[in-house]
């Protein structure tokens, strides 16, 4: 199954969008490892997802489980081995659980810290969630930043027409391996597990700030923190964390 989606896609997004690819030289070529990419778009998994298969590796993503339930998007995610995430319900350790196996079995797990599309009105890295960074200090296991720019400009955020023409490069940076090695030991307390966050999000940063070669806002939007839930007032509060208000 994993095969035949990716045999139909390939010849499709190369045909969309031509990429610029830098830093596959982090990539490991053995063992299980995790990569934990920045969310612009609906469009975004594709490319970097596409740029590993042709380098061998066929990442297993970490889905929300309501593609699970569609009567016919379910039956490929869980053909092509995918791992179901269960949000804000009990059965999400599960999850977890079996993105660990998949690592320990020496595969690819994507997962996307910031748990959904920005909400940044500069479209920078947001704050992260816990899940990625639970997940590796678990597994202990490597984990690749990966930083891309582009796909928004094909499919804005909540869009449902991409805009074709005129074509559009897409740029994919795998960043160098995060660094949590000295939090192994320790439990996994809010404090360590925050710390592995910050840091994963800080490199996935790093990488998208040599993409687009400007510098991102030294504070990092929380969008929960504001209880912020339209485009508008993403803007207003960004201003109000500017100016160095409470917001």
């Amino acid at each position: 199954m994993y095969r035949l989606v990716a045999t139909v896609l390939r010849p499709l997004l190369r045909a969309l969008t031509p990429y610029s690819v830098t830093g596959l030289e982090h990539v490991p070529r053995s063992g299980g490892f995790l990569v934990t990419p920045n969310h612009i778009s609906y469009l975004d998994p594709f490319p970097w997802a596409h740029t590993l298969y042709d380098e061998g590796i066929a990442p297993t993503f970490m889905a929300k489980s309501e593609l699970f339930e569609s009567w016919w998007l379910g039956p490929i995610m869980r053909q092509a081995r995918q791992v179901p995430v269960y949000r804000e319900r009990h059965d999400a350790a599960s999850a977890l659980r079996d993105a660990v196996a998949a690592l320990e079995q020496g595969r690819c797990v994507a997962i996307y810290p910031e748990g959904t599309l920005t909400r940044d009105p500069d479209e920078w890295p947001m704050r992260g969630k816990t899940g990625a960074a639970r997940l590796a200090l678990e597994a202990r296991c490597t984990v690749i930043p990966i930083a891309q720019w582009g796909p928004q400009a094909i499919l804005p955020q909540y869009a449902k027409v991409p805009r074709l023409l005129p074509r559009r490069t897409t740029h994919i940076r795998f960043g160098p391996p995060v660094d949590l090695s000295d939090l192994y030991e320790r439990d996994l307390t809010t404090v360590v597990v925050m710390e592995a966050t910050d840091r994963i999000m800080a490199a996935i940063t790093h990488e998208v700030e040599q993409l687009r070669g400007e510098r991102a806002p030294a504070v990092r939007f929380d969008p929960q923190a504001h209880g912020i839930a339209t485009t508008g007032d993403y803007r207003h509060a960004r201003g109000r964390l500017d100016s160095g208000g409470a917001a």
